[in-house]
């Protein structure tokens, strides 16, 4: 019995873990957006978005030209920033980020609970539910 609480609080330890969003990807996610805005890309909405079932934080970034241009194009381009800024934007990489198209339906239902223009905000959105579905947890710069 002694190994099995054990082993609990071990686990429980790691999903703990996996679980947080560093300070240093928040900050290089709200860089990576300024200057994805200076490059004329403007992301319609950007936020950290947790994927529970997979433990994985992941950068959205949603973007209306994923549907016209597709996305190898838009990926090119954000990795072509990620290059310039060098270790201005470390720790984050190209896989940390994913695309979105505007409807999108995360994107649609984290717009019925938050708008926040078109600058780069700081919200913190946890263990919200919204239209019945539950919001593990997201960090959002920017939702239109």
């Amino acid at each position: 019995m002694h190994l099995e609480e054990e082993r609990r609080a071990y686990v429980d330890k790691i999903e703990m873990v996996e679980s947080n969003l560093s300070k240093e990807l928040i900050d290089a996610g709200a860089e990576l957006l300024r200057r994805l805005d200076d490059r004329g890309m403007q992301p319609d909405a950007a936020f950290w978005f947790y994927f529970p079932d997979v433990s994985t934080w992941k950068l959205v970034l949603v973007e209306v030209e994923v549907g016209k241009t597709g996305p190898k194009e838009i990926y090119r381009r954000i990795q072509v920033t990620l290059t310039a800024a060098g270790d201005d934007l470390h720790p984050l990489e190209l896989d940390d980020i994913t695309l979105a198209k505007p409807d999108a339906p995360m994107v649609a239902l984290l717009r019925t609970a938050v708008h926040t223009g078109p600058g780069i905000a700081g919200i913190r959105f946890t263990r919200n539910v919204v239209n019945g579905t539950l919001i593990e947890d997201a960090y959002i710069y920017r939702l239109n």
